[in-house]
Formats: structure tokens, C-alpha cells, sequence
């Protein structure tokens, strides 16, 4: 088959996201790959979506059958407009609108053996077993990748077969693993000690390792791949070092990832035996059980000509007998699988099969689509070789009512494909619902298509609301499909909220552009949840979910939670008085925008993201702060006595410098920015090791200059490296910037110009900036001398504050930080980190792809059925995750929420202690007498937030003036607090006597 020649080059921007989880070349494989996908259901527009979204190079539509009105349940790219047109005709041209870059194309005719061959990837959904075994065993002949999905309601599959001898050149999603060297031996074998903060225990027995970056053993640098053992010390076995040089210091192992061979058989052998994806005995029982409930169906339409009627028993117990009457399946050694048949699971089974559901869609289609990615880029270990899902726990629970045929019945609008599982007056319950959705990234555009699909709050006076304060930037389009290039610009939930609409014109969509946080309480108060029904969350803080989930506590709302980092996914239900609550990973909170220690950043750096904060520090310094501080300065002269001494510094460095006076010409900042290169990478490091030489020793006989601390070295400026230059290029740009000044790209021009700039002296530039490391505070003569430069700078225009911005590969922003960390880290022999893992830590970026989100939004619509309607109990509920780089999925049942006891008390995070006010207002004393009679509780201290309301360790005479108090009054005597329009509750925490340390006390609701 042939490889689509693309003749553009990638675009990095749109896909930047994507490329942190592929990488550069797994990306270019898939640009040039060519698919045919047969089948434009719900799963194949589903397919059909993340292929193009993600920048497959064409992709061919097959499917000629009519548009009726069971696909509209599940197919956004088809309308009621579309009804008797042909699915993949009437899809093309907005699929082709997701990706302008990818070739979107039709084929009307038959499938035939020719049309196969100009395919690398061959997907069949919603087809007959025939034409599957039949195009299966073509593919297989040919060595085209080939793959099935189907959906039958609540249960799905995906098959795999790419072939024998299939090579995956990168079979996981994690980066190579990288530790820094604290000594080798030589010996046979060297024994290599890893320093202390690495991660010793992520190596295994038989990883291949490279080095770099090692002083003295030079010969391991860049050596073939050698094997290692682990010892049980976290010291590594690395062969024999005897004929190398004596270790001296420094240098990386790094691990040299290892390609896999698969072999899949051909879909008539694995019918029969086949390996299903498991994470337990007990999931590979079902997955067989399943297996041949699609075996069964499948002949059922072959002897009856259609599928089994909605929940129709003759029909179901047709299949079960049909099953029961199957080929034993055979394990892969050939012997027989002695396992019974679960009747009960595949009656369940053909009941509810004949319906199309969003959520199933969304996530077999995301798992269908990245085995096509896998195909086609080699990266990732495919499926070996059949997946079940299923999500039968969305029916009623054993003893309750089941749906009936004549509820389930078609009744002809876009919703009948859900109606045939659940039946219609369910549907009447998912249209009558306030939602609110916070977020419309990339999850969140698939949940309101999901929305819209399922219509959550299709009836009139019910509706959804979408809350976002972003805007749509062209890295989004990759993921976020609801945006086109004619959005950027605009806010996402503006532009959510209208495409959304588009999807279902029924639907009602509010959009509101603040933010979910404590400063707009007076917005998303007592009024705005008193009309909502439930919460999606589609965040990527823990900060903001953590924020999000306590409002859903304090309203008694459920919220459904989905979060993804590359092909890694969860979603997560939490149900008022029936699941936990939700809790963010302590470490991940702890570490979401945690600093390092400025003392290390400054001056003893040991890792790349040491020198990356250090050189998003000199951004801000040089480019942001030090023009807010200047303009400021010309607005209102002031006194500099209150200014941070390291910030004086950055302004001496920025105003002073080697110019003496603002820059006026794209030269003069080419000589500051030269100048800065100097006191940074030069002079800065020479006052360093004048304080703490290298031979320096601490009382205790200790090296100074030992593990973490690397001992510096002085770089001397040379134009012809690309670093250097970048670096001026970069820094002389954005000084440019912030004064109004044109700049320059020319990397030539700049070149011939600084071979004839002198370098600035660095006895000038040391009297000039004094060394911080003694002292944050300036002598009286800098603050002089800056105090004198501010008034001549005064005079001129305001300088213009750099914002810095990620994903403008134009503006020099993340190009003057990737080239500052990279000098810092060769001034401490550190190995820098990439311009894109540079891009990727500064700028905070979370690796994602359209598959695992698209995943994660189907399992959250999963638990949306169940958390409408009728309550349902604990067991209903399913938490899950999945790493569809690693075939990894399962569900399980969320916790039961933690109960807390006090005497005769008992409370989890769910209950409130509600007392109403009265008319007339009770007083602090009614209060506290009310809540002994009521609950036997004495308070010895109450508050609201940090406030102290009342305390019993107050004097006697402060006691009883805030209990005569009435509680509003006292609050806003006290806080000053001020009730918002609307407000029904405040919140008020108590401590009682008696407590135990762990105890903590419901809210008090005090109802006003």
C-alpha cells in the first residue's frame, strides 16, 4: 500500500498537545497514513472524528445505507435534514471541516480486494460477521491493518488484527527514563550509583541504557545499548568498565527503549480462541461470555434478517439459546476453555442490544481510533487482539422494573436509539434537567455533544449551562471539536454554547465566560444552584476540581469528573449521601505550582527544571516586571526604599546594563542583550565560585561543592554556537519589545554584527551589579545611580509589559527561556532539557490527546444515566480509568462516604447542621441553646471562614455582648460581611467540647 506524500510540513502549533504524547516521528507516520473506515454509525463518526481531529493523512468513508432515525442518537455529524440520505455522503463535508489538512473522501461502491490495497488501516464497523471474516482475511493476506468495532446498547468490541511480525518501535508512553550518575566503578562489571533523588527503582532487569554527558569514563558517552541489572542497593550492573577511563564526576543513564514484535491471527482463527484484554481471571469469563453473545447475535440477524426487538424475551431467549449452541471457544493452546456460560449475562445482553448510545460511542470509538493510531505511527502496544466493555450496570438493579417493549419502542425522533434501551419515559426524565458544565476544553466539548445527544435538558424551560473564561487558541482545534479556525479568538463557551445548539436544536444552551472560583460567589450562589440539577467538571487543576466538587457538597449536587494526561483518563461520579466525596491527590496538590527553593534556582541548580525556573524568573524580571515597575516609577516618582532587593537588581540590570540609557535602535538592544548573556553565564558564575571556590570545604570536612550541589563553570561567549546566538536573538527581540523597537530574525545579520561588538567588560559590569549572593539589599550608591536612570527614563514613552505566552512560536518568548536554561544547565554541566520539553514544563502544558478524551466524556455520560432519575444505590455507581497506550481499563465502585461520630451523633461529608434564623432573628444565645437541646452539642467556639465569632475562653463580659448579638449581626460586626442578593445560607463551623483531634463537625447552615 502506499504512504501518502505530504508535502506541507507539520504544524506544530495546532497539533503541540498531540506531539508531547507521540512524538515527532510516530506524528509524521501518522500524517502520511491513508485509512478506510466503513460504517458511519455512532461508533464510525465517532471513529471517524478523533482520526481527523488527530491529523491522519486521508480517510476514506464507506457506508451507502440511508440515514433513519435510530442514528441520530449517537451520529453528530447527521441531522433530521439527512434522513434517507446516504451516511457517509451526508457526513463528508463536516468531517472534512474538523481538519482542513486531512483528505476526506467517499467511496460509494462495494468493498473489494483492489480497493483494500491502497489502505494501510481497514476499520469495519456495523457489520455483518460475513463481510468481517471476508475483508478480514483480505487484509490479513495483504499485511493491511485491520480492525472491527461494533456496539450492540450497552456492549462493545473492538478486534485487532495487524498481522505477523508486526514491529512496534515504541511500545509505552512514557519518556526514556533518565537519572543522574553519582559514581562508576571499574570493574567487570562496573557498578554505576545512581545520586540520591533518582529513581533507582523504575529500572529493570534487562533495560538497555546509553550515557551521556560523563566526565572521565568518557567511552560510555553515547555507547551502544548496554544491558543492566538492578541490585537490590538501587546500584546498577552495566558491564564491563575495565578498560575505560578513571569516573570523575557528572553524566546521565539513559534508558534506550526497546522495540516488540506482535503477531495477531486472522479473525476466522480468533473467533474461536480468542485473547481477550483482561485484568483478572474473572474479566476474561466475562469478556468470553460476551464474545459469544456477539457470536450469538450476529447469527440471529443471519437466520432472522435483523436484530433482536427491544427488550422483546422470545427474541432474547433465541439468542441465548443460540449461544448456548455455539463452538466451544478454545484457549490458545487448542484445548477447550472450561468455563460456563453466563445465561443470565448474555440474556441481558440481547435485551438491550438493539439501541445506539453517545457514551458507548464516544468510548469504543476513542479505543477503535487509537488502535488505528498505533497501526499507523508504531507507537504504543496494540490490542491483543479483542476488548469487551460493557456498561450493563446502567440498567435497573436485579428487583426493579426492567424497560418493556412497548416503552421501548421506536416512536420516530432523534432519540430512538437510546429509547429502544431505556425506554421513553426515561428519555422524558433526561430532558427535564438543569446541568451545569464547567469547562469546554477538550472534555468538555465532548460532553456537550454528549448532551446534546442524550437530551440533557431538551425540553422547554430545562437547559444546560456552560461556564468557561477561555478563549479559542489554534493549538485547541486538535481536540477540541466543537471549534473551528474562524473561533479563535472568541470565548469557548460562547462558541461551545452555539455549536452545541447546532447539534440539537431542542437543546437550550447558556454560556457564561466567569470563572467557577471564590471571587464570582455572587454570581454562582445560592439562586444560580437552587436551579441546578447536577455538575459535570472537565478541569485541569486539582485547585479548580477541588473548588468545584466543595460547591457540589455545599448544594448537595452530584458531580461527574473526567481529567486526562496523554492516553491516561478517569471519570469519576460522586453522588450526595451515597459515594465519598472527591479528594485530589495530596502529592499532586502539594506539587501543582510548587516552587523550588530559591536558593537552588538561583545558584545550586541540579536538575533541568531548576534552570527552567530560573529562566522564567529572568523573563518576568527582565521583561515584565522591571517595565511595571518602570512605568509606575514615571506615573508617580517614589521612593525605591520599599522595592524587593532582588527586584532593584533586575531594574539595574534592565535600565543600567551596558547601555547607560534606553535603547533606540535593534543594535542597542543587540548589546544589552549581549551584555545580560555576560553577566549571566560569565560573570555571575566567576562571583559565584569567588565566594564558594571549587576547593571549598565545610567545617565537617565536607566538599562544599558536593551531591546535590554542582560546582559552576564560566561560559565564554562564541557566536558560532547556535545557543549563544539564539539567546541574544531571543533576549534582544524581547528587550526590543517592551521598548517599541523593531526587531530582527535574521540569525545571519546578527552573527556578522556581534563578531564586531566588543564584549562588555566584566570589571564594568561587576561594580555595576553587586553579588546577591551576600545580600538581597542594594548599597546607597546603586540606589542612587538606578534612582538617577529612572528620572532619565521617565522622560520617554511607557514601556510595554511582556506577558508570556506559550504558544506563540513567533514571539521569542518560550526561545529566549529554552536558550537561558539551556546555558544555565551548561554552566553547571547539567543536561538541558529540549526547546520542547522546555515548552512543555514552563508553560505548564498537559499532554493530551482527542482519543482518551473522547474516552473519558463516554464513561462520564455512562454515569449520567444513572445519576438521573430515581436514586439509585451505591453499587450502581462505577469510578474508572484507562491508559489506552497500555490497554488498561477498569471500573469500580466508589467508596461509601466516611461516617464520623460524636456521642449520639453520626455525620459524613454529605450532612449539615441546618438551623433556620426565626423571625425575629435569633441571637447568638438562641443559637447556642438551640444546638445543645437540639443535637447536645456546646460550643466553645464558632466561626465564619477564619473569623472568630465567639469563644468560651473570651472574658465573660466580651461572651455575653456577642450572645446578645442577633447572628447577622454579629457576623457583620465582625467581618464586615454583607449578604449577596439572593443568599440563603451562612456557613458558620463550630468546635464543641468534648471533641476528639480528628473530629470535624457538618457546616452549620444557618438559613436566612
Amino acid at each position: 500500500m502506499d504512504v501518502l506524500e505530504t508535502s506541507e510540513s507539520l504544524d506544530e502549533e495546532l497539533y503541540s498537545r498531540q506531539l508531547y504524547v507521540l512524538g515527532l516521528p510516530a506524528m509524521k507516520r501518522l500524517r502520511g497514513a491513508k485509512v478506510l473506515l466503513s460504517g458511519l454509525q455512532g461508533l464510525g463518526a465517532e471513529v471517524a472524528k478523533n482520526l481527523v481531529l488527530m491529523g491522519v493523512g486521508s480517510l476514506t468513508l464507506h457506508d451507502p445505507h440511508p440515514t433513519c432515525w435510530s442514528d441520530l442518537a449517537a451520529q453528530f455529524f447527521l441531522s433530521e435534514q439527512n434522513l434517507g440520505q446516504s451516511r457517509a455522503e451526508a457526513s463528508q463535508e463536516l468531517v472534512a471541516e474538523l481538519n482542513r489538512s486531512v483528505q476526506v473522501c467517499v467511496h460509494p461502491g462495494s468493498i473489494t480486494e483492489d480497493l483494500l490495497l491502497n489502505f494501510q488501516v481497514v476499520v469495519l464497523t456495523a457489520s455483518d460477521l460475513e463481510e468481517q471474516l471476508k475483508v478480514g482475511t483480505l487484509c490479513h493476506k495483504h499485511r493491511v491493518c485491520f480492525l472491527v468495532a461494533d456496539i450492540r446498547g450497552l456492549v462493545g468490541q473492538v478486534f485487532c488484527d495487524f498481522g505477523e511480525d508486526f514491529t512496534v518501535q515504541d511500545p509505552t508512553e512514557a519518556d526514556p527514563l533518565r537519572a543522574y550518575i553519582q559514581h562508576i566503578t571499574q570493574g567487570s562489571p562496573g557498578i554505576l550509583t545512581l545520586r540520591k533523588e533518582a529513581d533507582a527503582h523504575h529500572f529493570r532487569d534487562g533495560d538497555l541504557v546509553t550515557f551521556s554527558g560523563i566526565e572521565g569514563m568518557v567511552e560510555l558517552n553515547g555507547c551502544a545499548p548496554r544491558p543492566i541489572r538492578v541490585q537490590e542497593d538501587g546500584t546498577l550492573e552495566i558491564g564491563d568498565t575495565t578498560p575505560f577511563s578513571h569516573y570523575l564526576c557528572g553524566g546521565t543513564v539513559i534508558e534506550v527503549k526497546k522495540r516488540k514484535t506482535v503477531n495477531h491471527e486472522p479473525l476466522d482463527a480468533a473467533l474461536l480462541q480468542p485473547r481477550v484484554v483482561a485484568q483478572s481471571p474473572q474479566e476474561a469469563h466475562r469478556a468470553h461470555c460476551l464474545h459469544q453473545a456477539f457470536r450469538a447475535l450476529h447469527r440471529f440477524q443471519q437466520l432472522c434478517g435483523r436484530t433482536p426487538q427491544p427488550w422483546d424475551p422470545v427474541d432474547a431467549e433465541m439468542v441465548v439459546d443460540l449461544a448456548r449452541n455455539l463452538a466451544p471457544l478454545r484457549r490458545t493452546d487448542g484445548e477447550p476453555l472450561e468455563e460456563p456460560l453466563d445465561e443470565a449475562l448474555v440474556r441481558t445482553v440481547a435485551l438491550s442490544s438493539a439501541g445506539g448510545l453517545s457514551p458507548m460511542a464516544a468510548m469504543l470509538g476513542a479505543v477503535a481510533a487509537q488502535e488505528v493510531l498505533k497501526a499507523v505511527s508504531r507507537k504504543f502496544m496494540p490490542l491483543d487482539q479483542w476488548l469487551y466493555f460493557d456498561a450493563l450496570d446502567c440498567l435497573p438493579e436485579d428487583g426493579e422494573p426492567l424497560p418493556t417493549p412497548e416503552d421501548c419502542s421506536p416512536r420516530g425522533c432523534r432519540y430512538d436509539g437510546q429509547i429502544a434501551v431505556f425506554g421513553a419515559s426515561f428519555q422524558e426524565e433526561l430532558s427535564r434537567q438543569h446541568y451545569l458544565l464547567v469547562g469546554a476544553g477538550a472534555i468538555g466539548c465532548e460532553l456537550l455533544k454528549s448532551f446534546a445527544l442524550v437530551g440533557l435538558g431538551a425540553k422547554a424551560n430545562w437547559s444546560v449551562t456552560v461556564a468557561d473564561m477561555d478563549h479559542v487558541e489554534r493549538s485547541n482545534l486538535s481536540r477540541q471539536f466543537l471549534f473551528r479556525l474562524q473561533d479563535i479568538g472568541r470565548p469557548k463557551a460562547e462558541v461551545a454554547a452555539e455549536a452545541t445548539h447546532r447539534l440539537n436544536s431542542d437543546l437550550r444552551v447558556t454560556s457564561l465566560t466567569h470563572p467557577l472560583d471564590p471571587t464570582t460567589e455572587h454570581i454562582y450562589g445560592d439562586n444560580f444552584f437552587s436551579h441546578v440539577d447536577g455538575v459535570a467538571a472537565a478541569l485541569d487543576s486539582f485547585q479548580a476540581r477541588s473548588y468545584v466538587a466543595a460547591r457540589c457538597i455545599h448544594y448537595l449536587k452530584p458531580l461527574l469528573e473526567a481529567a486526562t494526561q496523554g492516553t491516561w483518563g478517569s471519570a469519576s461520579v460522586f453522588m450526595p449521601h451515597v459515594t465519598e466525596d472527591y479528594r485530589a491527590p495530596a502529592l499532586a496538590v502539594a506539587s501543582e505550582n510548587a516552587p523550588y527553593p530559591v536558593c537552588t534556582v538561583r545558584h545550586f541548580p541540579s536538575r533541568a527544571e531548576h534552570t527552567l525556573q530560573w529562566a522564567r524568573d529572568e523573563f518576568e524580571g527582565l521583561f515584565r516586571l522591571s517595565a511595571e515597575t518602570i512605568n509606575c516609577h514615571q506615573q508617580a516618582p517614589t521612593s525605591l526604599a520599599d522595592t524587593d532587593g532582588l527586584q532593584l537588581q533586575t531594574l539595574l540590570q534592565v535600565v543600567l546594563g551596558v547601555l547607560r540609557q534606553r535603547p533606540e535602535t535593534w543594535q542597542d538592544c543587540v548589546v544589552w542583550a549581549l551584555g545580560h548573556w555576560q553577566l549571566c553565564f560569565h560573570c555571575g558564575i566567576v562571583q559565584l565560585l569567588r565566594r564558594f571556590p571549587p576547593e571549598k570545604v565545610l567545617e565537617d570536612g565536607t566538599p562544599f561543592w558536593s551531591n546535590p550541589k554542582r560546582c559552576p563553570q564560566p561560559l565564554e561567549f562564541d557566536a558560532k554556537q547556535d545557543t549563544h546566538l539564539l539567546y541574544v536573538l531571543a533576549a534582544a527581540n524581547l528587550y526590543a519589545q517592551m521598548h517599541g523597537l523593531p526587531g530582527s530574525r535574521d540569525q545571519h545579520a546578527l552573527r556578522k554584527m556581534l563578531k564586531l561588538l566588543p564584549l562588555p567588560d566584566p570589571q564594568h559590569l561587576a561594580s555595576t551589579f553587586p553579588n546577591d549572593l551576600a545580600s538581597a539589599e542594594l548599597g546607597a550608591k546603586h540606589v542612587q545611580r538606578l534612582h538617577e536612570a529612572l528620572r532619565v527614563w521617565s522622560m520617554g514613552p511607557p514601556l510595554k509589559p511582556l506577558s508570556f505566552e506559550k504558544d506563540d512560536d513567533s514571539n521569542f518568548h518560550v526561545d529566549f527561556v529554552a536558550a537561558a536554561a539551556s546555558l544555565r544547565a551548561q554552566n553547571y554541566g547539567i543536561p538541558p532539557a529540549s526547546h520542547a520539553q522546555s515548552k512543555r514544563i514552563v508553560g505548564q502544558i498537559i499532554p493530551a490527546i482527542a482519543t482518551a478524551t473522547a474516552a473519558v466524556a463516554g464513561l462520564v455520560g455512562l454515569e449520567l444515566y444513572k445519576a438521573v432519575g430515581r436514586p439509585r444505590p451505591l453499587r450502581a455507581f462505577r469510578h474508572s480509568y484507562l491508559h489506552l497506550a497500555e490497554n488498561h481499563f477498569s471500573r469500580w465502585v466508589p467508596r461509601a462516604p466516611a461516617i464520623q461520630t460524636f456521642h449520639h451523633l453520626q455525620w459524613t461529608c454529605w450532612d449539615r447542621l441546618k438551623v433556620p434564623a426565626g423571625q425575629p432573628e435569633r441571637t447568638l444565645k438562641s443559637l447556642l441553646d438551640h444546638l445543645q437541646e437540639q443535637y447536645g452539642l456546646r460550643v466553645k467556639m464558632l466561626l465564619q471562614d477564619t473569623a472568630l465569632l465567639y469563644s468560651v475562653r473570651w472574658p465573660p463580659e466580651k461572651q455575653a455582648q456577642h450572645r446578645a448579638l442577633r447572628v447577622t449581626e454579629l457576623v457583620q460586626h465582625v467581618t464586615g460581611w454583607v449578604p449577596e442578593p439572593g443568599q440563603r445560607v451562612l456557613v458558620l463551623e463550630l468546635s464543641c467540647e468534648g471533641e476528639e483531634d480528628d473530629t470535624t463537625f457538618p457546616p452549620l447552615h444557618y438559613e436566612l
